[in-house]
């Protein structure tokens, strides 16, 4: 047997493969690219994917060990996917490795095999027409699901009220059989029912089914209810004619079930879910189903758009803006990035769905590299809300709302209707405060605040995570006047339980909806209709749809308009248009109420007089004026401990070995410009100091040349033990 060696990559942050001996008896034939294989690193022991094999290597071979165990007899990663993890590894400067990793569910990485999916399943094995001789309705009902349904698993059918001798029964007429296999989405049986398309839907989709079996990214702009769902639905009706599969990206797990009831209403194919929500088995078989292709539609959050797709013919990235599409840690890849560069390789269509584009969409649609197509009005006979600002300058508070917005929402609410009161700040209070010596309750760990929460009693740092109870009286003087200050949703749904006690009231936010099921039972309970009071933060802003909420509220509107983040008035305007578009999406017309201190604010006056793309286009000027992105490209070098000096040190070596870089390789056409290293807004958090170096150049090419450098330089740094750092490429947020 002649002397080779397995290239593999492990889940560690070197930026570098590792060469190890085969399995004892081994073949190099054993060896196919995105295999599996289990192996010793130091003292841990690691899943690695096979890069290849070769018959040297620069390791003395008394130093090489032999892989432990080959997992796969097959590739679980193609040789596609791979291409796509080498691109995200070199863009984002990241291990490769830890990038394959993203690849697989959690049970295959810890070395699981693929039938850790399967399920104790019932097939039906006779035919539908079959007419047995049952005994009682129990066994009746049972034989009409396998009549609409071939299989189904055990825990369905006992959840169902369905027992194991009546499931026996009929195995024993030779009905259904016994099987161990990969559970299948139940596919309910409907006759779907297609909406009548408006002029501009109609011409939005004229447009892109050109581009079905090939590539080429569309921005689908339409203000919010103007039906681009519909859109969406239609492009992956015609995909499924083809034979092939939809991949479906939504921004949060609390649009999944809204959107899967709707894609189960539509289509008559097995739809895979893929989210946090799932426990780490049913990730697996979400994966085995879509990677097998018995999956026809994926729909799930950011990580699902690493999953295997053999016949992948469409992708839509609904809610394109927003951030929770970018990992803020670990590997920070952008999930709307990466589905444009694989939607390129596969060669199908990518459709960017938003009524407020991030201002890099719209330039790359304004420049022609997109294509755009617009929806200005509402679906049916929705009308677009009436937009209102309201001054509290100097004017009187109740309960923190003006005295107009509260006569408002009495209007609504006597005529049946919902309101929703949004403000992005969970909690009773921002903070607490000595009314005589001015001592406010702050994080030992972190430059912030922290927030009195009520439910239980307690104060809460939601940076950190840090929490302590609630003095008796201030620390400092001892005085007994400490009182809350400000509102949060808790503050606010018990004041308007007093304001309206007539009124039930829901709050939304990470403290009442913990979970899948409390979610589905809270928006279950809003559907139901009926006069009520929403409160809550973003979570109530993202593509929900409430028909009977015809009146919004946002108080403290203010927070984005002067951000030390040049994204922050950009976020601040999505937010504002996101929240106002979940009024008037039904019959009745919609109104929204903006409760702020600057109502004479520039930017804010053209949001509400002109609308979201008309800010976005005088955004984009001030943008091109400063050289920011989208104008320019950036990366961000971040370094954190607990010691502020070397903090601060690491990365001024690391801005004196970038000069020294570019001085030795000049780009002249494309500068490279650094800015810092300097704190971040919050310098100090969880107990660490933080700073930042940005990086700036109008050319791609020449920016990731020079990280490059910089990330070789990094690793071999000594000295720094203690400090960790990060590089993120494209950052959505400075702070």
């Amino acid at each position: 047997m002649s002397f080779f060696v397995v290239e593999i990559a492990l889940p560690v942050p070197l930026h570098r493969t590792f060469d190890y001996l085969p399995v004892q008896n081994d073949t190099q034939e054993h060896y196919l690219p995105g295999q599996r294989v289990r192996a010793e690193f130091g003292r841990q022991l690691l899943t690695g994917i096979v890069i290849g094999c070769k018959s040297s290597t620069e390791v003395p071979q008394n130093k090489l060990r032999a892989l432990l165990e080959r997992c796969d007899d097959a590739p679980l990663i193609n040789e596609h996917s791979l291409a796509l993890c080498r691109w995200l590894a070199d863009y984002y400067h990241h291990s490769l490795g830890e990038v394959l990793e993203h690849m697989l569910p959690v049970m295959l990485r810890r070395g699981c095999s693929l039938s850790e999916a399967n399920e104790r399943i019932w097939r039906r094995i006779a035919n539908v027409d079959t007419n047995p001789k049952l005994r009682g309705e129990k066994q009746i009902a049972l034989w009409k699901k396998f009549q609409h349904s071939e299989c189904w698993a055990h825990a369905d059918m006992t959840a169902a009220g369905f027992a194991l001798a009546q499931l026996k029964r009929l195995a024993e007429l030779e009905l259904i059989v016994e099987e161990e296999a990969l559970p299948l989405p139940n596919i309910p049986a409907v006759d779907p029912v297609f909406h009548t398309l408006n002029a501009e839907q109609q011409a939005a989709l004229h447009a892109i089914e050109p581009y079905l079996g090939r590539f080429k990214a569309c921005l689908l702009e339409g203000v919010t209810g103007s039906g681009k769902t519909e859109v969406y639905l239609r492009l992956i009706n015609q995909v499924l004619s083809k034979g092939q599969q939809a991949l479906v990206l939504v921004p949060e797990i609390g649009l999944t079930p809204q959107t899967v009831q709707r894609f189960q209403e539509r289509f008559n194919v097995p739809v895979a879910l893929l989210h946090s929500g799932l426990n780490d088995r049913e990730r697996l078989q979400g994966w085995r189903q879509v990677s097998e292709g018995k999956a026809r539609i994926l729909i799930g959050t950011r990580s699902a758009v690493f999953t295997p797709m053999p016949e992948l013919g469409l992708i839509i990235l609904d809610e394109e803006h927003d951030g929770s599409f970018k990992q803020q840690d670990g590997l920070r890849y952008s999930a709307r990035d990466f589905a444009l560069v694989r939607a390129h390789q596969s060669q199908v269509p990518i459709v960017l769905g938003s009524a407020t584009p991030s201002l890099e969409t719209l330039h790359n649609a304004l420049t022609g590299r997109y294509l755009h197509l617009k929806l200005s009005q509402r679906a049916g006979k929705a009308k677009p809300p009436q937009m209102k600002l309201h001054s509290i300058l100097h004017q009187p508070l109740t309960a923190g709302f003006a005295q107009p917005v509260l006569a408002a929402m009495q209007k609504h609410l006597e005529n049946n209707k919902q309101v929703l009161v949004f403000i992005n700040r969970r909690g009773f209070a921002p903070l607490i405060a000595c009314r005589d010596c001015g001592w406010m309750a702050e994080c030992r760990r972190c430059d912030a605040r922290l927030t009195l929460h009520q439910y239980p009693p307690h104060l809460h740092c939601h940076h950190c995570d840090f929490q302590q109870g609630i003095p008796a009286h201030c620390p400092q003087c001892q005085s007994h006047k400490v009182e809350a200050v400000g509102q949060g949703t808790e503050r606010i749904e018990e004041q308007l339980a007093q304001l309206f006690p007539q009124r039930p009231i829901r709050r939304v936010d990470r403290d009442t909806v913990r979970n899948k099921q409390a979610f589905d039972e809270l928006f279950n309970e809003i559907h139901t209709g009926g006069s009520c009071i929403l409160v809550g933060t973003q979570m109530l802003a993202k593509g929900h749809h409430f028909p009977d909420v015809t009146l919004v509220v946002i108080l403290d509107s203010d927070a984005g308009l002067f951000s030390a983040d040049f994204r922050g008035m950009e976020h601040s305007a999505q937010l504002i248009e996101q929240v106002s578009g979940r009024a008037g999406r039904a019959d009745s017309p919609g109104q929204v109420w903006i409760q702020t201190l600057y109502a004479d604010h520039p930017q804010l006056n053209l949001l509400i007089d002109s609308g979201y793309h008309a800010l976005a286009l005088s955004m984009l000027q001030e943008r091109q004026l400063q050289q920011l992105p989208p104008y320019t490209h950036m990366a961000l070098l971040r370094s954190e401990c607990e010691d502020r000096i070397q903090t601060q040190q690491l990365l001024q070596q690391a801005r004196a070995f970038i000069q020294d870089w570019l001085r030795q390789h000049a780009h002249d056409n494309a500068p490279v410009t650094l800015l810092g290293p300097f704190p971040a807004i919050m310098e100090r958090r969880a107990g660490r100091f933080r700073y930042q170096l940005q990086l700036f150049c109008p050319g791609r090419v020449p920016l990731h040349q020079t990280l490059e450098a910089l990330v070789q330089y990094l690793q071999q740094l000594k000295g720094f033990g203690k400090v960790r750092w990060n590089l993120d490429v494209d950052p959505l947020d400075t702070i």
